[in-house]
């Protein structure tokens, strides 16, 4: 149906709205026609404005394309703001600073603004190794507010991707439907990008995805994050010490020894992301939503838990959970490259690579079973675990869908395998791939090329001209192909 319309109605099919209720009850379906609105034409639509895509938006619109960003929540940011996870993962190899571009941006700026952890020094994120970035969740909110609207993207927020218009036998994607407080509207875009998180536009334009419990051996369990608040910090006692004599008298619900405790976000504010929730699955919403209600309850038990076991703490308030799920794992797409654990292993470069990154390979334990401890503790501390000095490359064909000529997908539902997916799913990893998506996304769409056929060897250089720490002596015009 050519979705031309400034109307938006309900047709009947095969003969009266009743009839067709009936009709769709007996089959256990119905069908849904409606003439929507058409957007005017964008040069490009991303999908999710969480690290990767505010990233993707930015960095696209900096480059002159225009940009529609749409987001289901009330704010850019995803998991950082939203999510509350209000710590950025080690960017840092013990020598140097290895993300540099939009991410060392934002760091930079909310240090200067006074909206990360008090008392934080820059080395911590220019130079040493396993230093993480605690930070205000609103600070970051105003920032991003402030590049999009500079970079000229237009974001709607409360917007969610319902549906896309593509053809996977030809790998083109003509436009997306959103759906907010105004109804349908179809949306025109020469490229597009998944930012999503769970691969959503992705999986409606039929692109190949790998589906975390129904193609892997298990899902990560995700934690539903808190915010506390009246500690004392100079008391602070030993967490995980604590941890240990509260399971050993049997005080939680759940025996999860899996317990990174609680990071200092402000003078007396505590982030914590603690507490598994097993066995939830994201891409089932019964499951979602049980699992938001057991994540409220776990909250409240962690807060018995520090009032009683952690000096310190006596006086500790929770603030609240996040809006956001903190899921771990849910979707892969499959991209023209896939990363996997042998380019992790070997330390692999890439002459199209468009990030470098060292996080440790981090796949939470599946359950409570002292197999799975034992599993994490060796593949975190260990095997997974880089050296200083160390890095992987990110090649550009992880971030392009296979077989698409302009869809591009980024962060967490990148293509990379079940362990390097492990270590390259947190925010650092997606704010370098976002960046690079929304680069050579403009680049595809300046020069008429497909998202597999751009110059890579431009890729790399734009990408550098932004601050993009990007090493490699060598350099090639088309992207490293997965053989």
């Amino acid at each position: 149906m050519a979705l031309v319309s400034r109307r938006t109605m309900l047709n009947a099919i095969g003969g009266s709205a009743c009839m067709q209720a009936a009709e769709a009850k007996q089959d256990s379906t119905y069908r849904l026609s409606r003439d929507i609105p058409v957007e005017d034409e964008y040069d490009l639509l991303v999908a999710g404005g969480g690290p990767a895509g505010a990233s993707a938006a930015i960095s696209a619109g900096r480059l002159g394309a225009k940009v529609l960003l749409v987001e289901s929540t009330g704010c850019l940011g995803g998991m950082a703001t939203s999510g509350m996870m209000m710590s950025f993962c080690p960017v840092a190899d013990g020598e140097k600073c290895l993300t540099g571009g939009l991410m060392l941006e934002w760091i930079e700026t909310l240090h200067k603004r006074g909206f990360l952890k008090p008392g934080i020094q820059p080395d911590t994120w220019r130079k040493r190794y396993g230093g993480w970035i605690p930070f205000n969740a609103e600070g970051l909110k105003l920032l991003l507010d402030e590049l999009a609207v500079s970079a000229g993207v237009e974001t709607r927020f409360f917007t969610n991707m319902i549906d896309a218009d593509a053809d996977a036998r030809t790998g083109l994607v003509h436009g997306a439907i959103i759906h907010n407080i105004e109804g349908y509207r179809y949306v025109r875009a020469r490229a597009f990008i998944d930012g999503t998180g769970n691969g959503v536009l992705a999986k409606l334009c039929g692109a190949t995805c790998r589906d975390a419990g129904r193609d892997t051996p298990g899902i990560m369990p995700p934690t539903l994050i808190s915010l506390y608040a009246g500690i004392d910090w100079t008391r602070m006692g030993d967490q995980q010490a604590a941890m240990r004599k509260a399971l050993a008298e049997n005080f939680f619900s759940q025996p999860d020894r899996h317990f990174p405790g609680m990071q200092q976000i402000g003078n007396h504010i505590g982030l914590l992301n603690g507490g598994h929730i097993f066995n939830l699955d994201a891409l089932r919403e019964k499951s979602m939503t049980d699992g938001m209600m057991k994540g409220r309850r776990l909250a409240q038990e962690y807060l018995a838990f520090y009032r009683k076991y952690v000096p310190g703490c006596e006086n500790v308030e929770h603030v609240t959970t996040a809006p956001l799920m903190g899921l771990r794992e849910s979707r892969c797409v499959l991209g023209e490259y896939e990363l996997g654990l042998a380019d992790y292993n070997a330390r692999r470069k890439f002459p199209d690579q468009i990030g470098v990154y060292n996080y440790p390979i981090d796949i939470h334990v599946y359950d409570t079973s002292d197999a799975q401890y034992a599993r994490y503790s060796k593949e975190f501390r260990e095997t997974g675990r880089m050296q200083p000095g160390e890095s992987v490359g990110l090649p550009y064909g992880m971030i392009v869908a296979k077989n698409f000529k302009n869809l591009w997908v980024a962060g967490r539902c990148a293509s990379m395998d079940v362990q390097v997916h492990g270590a390259f799913r947190v925010q650092p990893a997606a704010v370098m791939m976002g960046q690079a998506a929304g680069t050579a996304a403009a680049q595809s769409v300046r020069t008429r090329t497909p998202a597999a056929e751009i110059d890579t060897e431009v890729l790399v250089s734009t990408l550098r001209k932004a601050g993009a720490y990007l090493p490699q002596s060598k350099t090639t015009k088309r992207m490293t192909r997965k053989t």
